[in-house]
């Protein structure tokens, strides 16, 4: 899936890949809030920090497919680039894998976890001079949430309706079942608009660290906020350029047009020069082969496990990542703290699933068409190879090689069988974007009321290993009867020019939050 949330998250698309925030729940209900760190003036810009300069980012993204809604589907990471820095979120991924105060300074649950209040900072301001109020935050919330079909439902375990504004720096946020886990759930794309925005043919004002200067189809200049309530961000600009083939991002860098390439390919990596530096961002990156379950022949659960038992990961994982990656077992999430660690490794076992197929009726063979695209670096190269390995088994498999400009509105979520993306979001996200039956991306088709209920359920529990455990338990029928081939996790692998500093090595949406990035002066070191 796209990057969603996309944070390692969660990466997430797109984590949040940091493992996700756990509340300690118990802290909460005696009254205790998470509260944010005031920046002092003094602190804005060190002596010995390099201030100013324009950030030159290349970033996967289209140009057939920008928009500038940040409330909608986010199928361009060079637009959510742009709506992290316009715009503020409530509260976005810290280090630590729990929630960080942005827009919202503090929040606290009442003893059932299902009304939040959360308390705004009172300085944020609009770039057209206006007060950042609780409405506003109101407003959005329920935009987002009337969206969910574009979005992904990102807000749909929120009852945005039954929330409030009872005054202009504070919202009691309404949850639809109890849930310990709402300020991860707010994370990254909670954009922020003034009340009353509906047409973003061009973009509406915001209160983020930077405003738009300019903006034509492929590229888009932000410059600095003088009035963001923040700590001074270091860059005077940032010069976004959407470019959705890997290799051109690489090469804009090698090359001295650009100063940061996000999500190159691992090869590009490998022989970057000495003048160009590589970021790793720690395994973030999936490409499982998704089969939806509604359609045949993915629908007998045969079939499913015998595609599964056909993929040599040790394979892919070398070919496709080229040592910046590992093995992974067909569960989306073996980064999250709810990850079963007591599931065994699925083994390639040919003739086990050559037995599965002649049961599912196919012992003559069976033909499918695998999609993939370039849109990711290494897409097109996993589900090359993996259709070599189901030949082993007796299946064909033709693999169409999609335009990336269009692979995830066309494709995505839509074909019998293809090649995803995660960017590294947390468990909880992927299930209620892709796994709930009433997810509106429920791109396998997985749909179990029973399921439905354990994972709602197991979101009201306040004790973290308990929760674990609970969401661990239905990550297991998942293995078993899923739609997902989870074959690898890679890492994420970013160019930069020697001068860039500070670049977030977070998944998903954390790394494009890019207020302490800064140019090092010429003949800098470290």
């Amino acid at each position: 899936m796209p990057i969603h949330r996309p944070r390692t998250g969660a990466g997430g698309p797109l984590r949040r890949t940091v493992p996700v925030a756990l509340i300690a729940v118990a802290a909460l209900l005696a009254g205790c809030s998470a509260t944010a760190e005031r920046p002092s003036a003094s602190a804005s810009i060190g002596t010995a920090v390099q201030d100013g300069g324009t950030l030159r980012y290349v970033i996967a993204g289209s140009p057939a497919t920008a928009g500038n809604d940040p409330h909608g589907g986010l199928a361009n990471e060079s637009d959510a680039l742009r709506f992290a820095l316009l715009y503020d979120v409530l509260t976005v991924p810290g280090d630590d894998g729990r929630a960080k105060p942005r827009l919202a300074e503090s929040w606290k649950p009442d003893s059932t976890l299902t009304r939040w209040t959360l308390r705004l900072r009172t300085e944020a301001k609009f770039t057209d001079g206006r007060p950042v109020r609780a409405a506003d935050v109101l407003y959005s919330l329920r935009r987002i949430e009337r969206k969910a079909t574009e979005n992904y439902g990102r807000l749909a375990q929120f009852d945005t309706q039954a929330s409030t504004a009872p005054d202009d720096h504070t919202i009691v946020l309404v949850s639809r079942a109890p849930n310990a886990l709402v300020p991860e759930a707010l994370e990254s794309v909670t954009f922020v608009v003034p009340e009353g925005s509906d047409d973003f043919t061009k973009p509406v004002p915001g209160s983020g660290p930077y405003l738009l200067d300019s903006m034509d189809g492929q590229t888009a200049v932000v410059k600095r906020n003088p009035g963001w309530w923040g700590e001074r961000p270091r860059l005077d600009a940032i010069e976004i350029r959407a470019v959705a083939d890997p290799q051109a991002r690489a090469a804009a860098v090698a090359a001295g047009q650009a100063d940061v390439a996000g999500s190159v390919n691992p090869a590009a990596a490998k022989s970057s020069g000495a003048g160009v530096r590589v970021v790793r961002r720690p395994a973030v990156t999936e490409y499982p082969f998704v089969m939806r379950l509604d359609r045949k022949p993915f629908d007998d659960p045969r079939v499913r496990e015998a595609f599964k038992l056909a993929a040599d990961r040790q394979a892919l994982v070398d070919t496709v990542f080229l040592g910046f990656g590992r093995i992974a077992n067909d569960l989306p999430t073996p980064y999250d703290p709810s990850y079963p660690k007591d599931l065994a490794q699925r083994p390639r076992d040919l003739d086990r699933a050559k037995k599965l197929l002649a049961e599912a009726g196919h012992a003559d063979g069976l033909r499918v068409t695998l999609h993939t695209t370039t849109s990711y670096p290494g897409m097109d190269t996993a589900a090359a190879l993996y259709a070599r390995q189901l030949a082993d088994i007796g299946v064909r498999a033709t693999v169409s090689n999609d335009p990336p400009d269009t692979y995830f509105t066309t494709v995505w979520g839509k074909a019998d069988f293809y090649t995803g993306y995660f960017g590294g979001i947390p468990f909880t996200d992927v299930a209620r974007v892709a796994l709930m039956s009433a997810s509106p991306t429920n791109e396998t088709a997985w749909k179990r009321p029973a399921w439905d209920a354990a994972f709602t359920e197991a979101l009201a529990v306040g004790d973290d290993a308990t929760r674990n455990e609970r969401l661990g338990a239905l990550q297991k029928e998942l293995w078993k009867d899923g739609g997902y081939v989870v074959w690898g996790l890679g890492d994420g692998l970013d160019l930069t020019s020697p001068s860039v500093r500070g670049l977030p090595t977070g998944p998903g949406f954390q790394r494009l939050f890019l207020d302490t990035v800064r140019l090092a002066a010429p003949g800098t070191t470290g």
